[in-house]
C-alpha cells in the first residue's frame, strides 16, 4: 500500500467498532479516523480528511513489511499480519465490548503478538479532538498520558513497549505479547484499565460478535460475503437505540479533488427499509426490531412531513458547517453536518411504508399510535405527492422524479394493502385508492419515452435514472410488467460503466464514480424478472469490488476500480 500525499486509498481501510462508534484503519497500521464519543460525534483522530491536522494512532513495524489482514472468522475484530525481513507479528485491533455489549467508555485495543523472529515495531498517538479544533492538554496519571481537550478524556495505555508515553519503538520476538489500548470518555471521570482487563476484553469482543450472527438463519449460496455485509451492517447500528448510519464517515469525495463531499453519519428513512428486509430474511429480528422503533420516534419529531434523514439521537438534523480541514487529498470542502436534511424528498413515505409492510409480514403487529401516525402521513402524501423534489439523489435542481412516483404510488398501494389486513383504519382508504390511480396514470402518461423505450428520470425529461430500476421491489411489474421490463434493458445499456457497474444517472457519466447500490439493485431487478442466472453471474462480477476484508464504499471508479465517496457504505451492503 503506498500512500499520497499522506494519504492512503479509501480501499486500504478495515472498520472495527463497538455499537457506539467506528474506526478506520488503513493496511499501515494506522487508525486514520474516528468520532468520540459517538458515531456523529466529532473526530479524535482526522487524517483522513487532513494529513497533517486531522490526528491518528500508528502502529506499524519501522522497516519495510508486508501486511495482509482479515477479521477474525464472523466478528468485526481485524488481524493484521506483518512479515519483515527479521520476522512476524500479528496486530489484533479491537473496539472493545464485553459480555453484555457496550463498556461504559470507549476501549481501543491493540495487541501486538510474536510470531517468528523479532520484528521492531514504532507507534505514535496523536489526538486532535473537535477535528484538530480544540486546545489539548496532556498529563501523566500513573503510567498513562492522558489528552484533554474538546470535553474528551483519552487516555494512553502501553504494556510491553517500553518507556510509557504517546509514542515509542518496541521489538517483539517469537512468543511474546505487547499491547497498546486508549479507554476514552465524555465529561465524565477516566477509568485506567489494567492489562488482564483490556486482554480479557478484547477476547470477549471476539465472542459477543459471534454470539450475534450466531442466531442469523440464512442457509444459501454467498454465505460468508452476507455474513461480512450483516456484519458491517451492525457495524454502524448505534447501540442500544438501533439508529444505523449511512456510513460512519464524512466528505469521503465523489471525485478526488471534487466538492460532492457529504456527511452521512445520520439515518436514512430509505436505509432503513432495506434493513428491515435484509436482516429479518436473515434471521435477525431484535436488530430490526430496534431500527424500526428507532426509525418510527425519529419520524414521529416531524410528521405528518418526514425527513430524508434524522440525527442519530432521533431528532431532525440541523447541524450543517464547512470545517478548516484540508480534505482527503484536497478534496474541499469538509462538511459536519448534511443540508440535505431540509430536502423534500417523497421517496420517505414510500420507504416508511415498505419498511411497515416487511417488518409485518415477519409475524409483527402495530399499536395504535403507530397506525395512527402512518395514517396521517399517508393524508399528507395524498397532498404533496404531486409537488416537485429533490429525489433520492437529494439534487438541488427539484424535478417530479420518476422514482419519487413510483415511491409514491408504492406509499399508497401498502396502506391500501395494511387496510384490508386490519393493520390500519379504513377511514380515508378510498382517498388513498385514488391518489394510488392518480400516480399510476401520472407515471404511464409523463414519466415514459417512447422514444427512449423506457421511464425517464423525470416527468418531461429524456435522461435516464439507475433509481427507477428500484421499482421492481416496489412491485411495479404488476402495473407495467413490459414497460419495467425495457427500462432495466435501456438503463443497463446506457448506464454501462463496465465491469457490470452502473453509473446512477445520465448527468453523472463520467463525472463521480459508478454507484455500487445501482448494480445490486440491478441483480434484485433482473432476479425478480426471472433472469436469474444473470443475475447470479452479475452478483458474482461485483463481488471481485469488495475490498481486501469485503467491505464496500459508495461509489468505485470504474477505470481504476479505486473505491470512491464515504466507507463503508450502508446502503452498498444492504443492497
Amino acid at each position: 500500500m503506498k500512500r499520497k500525499d499522506g494519504y492512503a486509498p479509501i480501499e486500504s481501510y478495515a472498520a472495527i467498532g463497538d455499537g457506539t462508534t467506528t474506526a478506520l484503519i488503513a493496511l499501515d497500521g494506522a487508525v486514520d479516523f474516528m468520532s468520540l464519543p459517538e458515531m456523529h460525534s466529532p473526530t479524535v483522530f482526522a487524517a483522513l480528511l487532513d494529513a497533517e491536522q486531522g490526528g491518528s494512532f500508528v502502529l506499524r513495524p519501522t522497516g519495510r513489511f508486508d501486511a495482509e489482514r482479515r477479521y477474525v472468522a464472523r466478528t468485526n475484530v481485524l488481524e493484521t499480519r506483518y512479515t519483515t525481513r527479521d520476522g512476524v507479528v500479528r496486530v489484533t485491533d479491537a473496539l472493545n465490548m464485553r459480555g453484555g455489549g457496550q463498556l461504559p467508555w470507549r476501549e481501543l485495543a491493540r495487541r501486538v503478538e510474536g510470531l517468528g523472529g523479532s520484528v521492531e515495531l514504532e507507534w505514535a498517538v496523536d489526538v486532535r479532538p473537535d477535528w484538530g479544533r480544540a486546545g489539548v492538554r496532556l498529563r501523566r496519571i500513573g503510567d498513562a498520558c492522558v489528552f484533554e481537550g474538546g470535553g474528551l478524556e483519552v487516555g494512553v495505555h502501553a504494556w510491553g513497549v517500553g518507556e510509557p508515553g504517546v509514542s515509542g519503538r518496541f521489538t517483539v520476538r517469537d512468543g511474546e505479547r505487547a499491547l497498546l489500548a486508549l479507554a476514552a470518555t465524555h465529561n465524565q471521570p477516566i477509568p485506567i484499565p489494567r492489562r488482564e482487563d483490556v486482554e480479557s476484553r478484547l477476547d470477549d469482543t471476539i465472542e459477543v460478535w459471534r454470539g450475534w450472527l450466531a442466531r442469523w438463519t440464512y442457509d444459501g449460496p454467498w454465505e460468508e460475503q452476507l455474513a461480512r455485509s450483516a456484519l458491517a451492517l451492525k457495524l454502524m447500528s448505534l447501540e442500544p437505540r438501533g439508529a444505523l448510519v449511512a456510513a460512519p464517515t464524512t466528505s469521503l469525495p465523489e471525485r478526488i479533488g471534487g466538492g460532492k463531499n457529504y456527511d452521512y453519519r445520520y439515518m436514512w428513512v430509505r436505509d432503513s427499509a432495506f434493513t428491515i428486509d435484509a436482516l429479518m430474511r436473515l434471521g435477525l429480528p431484535e436488530t430490526v426490531h430496534e431500527s424500526f422503533c428507532c426509525l418510527l420516534r425519529a419520524v414521529q419529531t416531524t410528521a405528518p412531513d418526514l425527513r430524508p434523514f434524522y440525527a442519530l439521537d432521533g431528532t431532525p438534523a440541523e447541524r450543517c458547517e464547512e470545517l478548516e480541514l484540508s480534505g482527503y487529498r484536497g478534496s474541499r470542502p469538509v462538511r459536519y453536518g448534511n443540508a440535505a436534511a431540509s430536502q423534500l424528498q417523497l421517496g420517505s413515505w414510500g420507504d416508511l411504508l415498505e419498511t411497515t409492510g416487511l417488518y409485518l409480514e415477519h409475524g409483527n403487529a402495530l399499536d395504535d399510535n403507530t397506525a395512527a401516525l402512518l395514517e396521517r402521513c399517508l393524508d399528507r402524501l395524498a397532498v404533496i405527492w404531486q409537488d416537485d423534489d429533490s429525489g433520492i439523489w437529494e439534487l438541488d435542481e427539484c424535478h417530479s422524479y420518476t422514482a419519487s412516483n413510483i415511491s409514491s404510488w408504492m406509499a399508497f398501494d401498502r396502506g391500501i394493502e395494511l387496510v384490508g389486513d386490519g393493520r390500519l383504519p379504513a377511514d380515508h382508504v378510498d382517498t388513498w385508492r385514488q391518489e394510488r390511480e392518480r400516480v399510476r396514470a401520472y407515471i404511464e402518461e409523463q414519466c415514459w419515452s417512447d422514444e427512449l423505450g423506457a421511464y425517464v428520470e423525470y416527468a418531461g425529461a429524456r435522461t435516464l435514472d439507475a433509481a427507477v430500476v428500484r421499482a421492481a421491489r416496489m412491485r411495479w411489474d404488476r402495473v407495467s410488467p413490459e414497460r419495467l421490463r425495457r427500462t432495466v434493458d435501456r438503463i443497463r445499456e446506457q448506464l454501462d460503466a463496465g465491469g457490470g457497474l452502473l453509473w446512477r444517472r445520465t448527468g453523472n457519466i463520467g463525472r463521480e464514480g459508478a454507484f455500487v447500490a445501482c448494480s445490486f439493485w440491478l441483480v434484485e431487478a433482473l432476479a425478480r424478472r426471472g433472469d436469474v442466472d444473470e443475475a447470479a453471474s452479475l452478483f458474482e462480477q461485483l463481488l471481485t469490488y469488495e475490498n481486501d476484508v469485503g467491505l464496500l464504499a459508495e461509489e468505485i471508479d470504474p477505470s481504476t476500480g479505486a473505491f470512491l465517496g464515504n466507507f463503508p457504505q450502508a446502503l452498498s451492503h444492504l443492497a
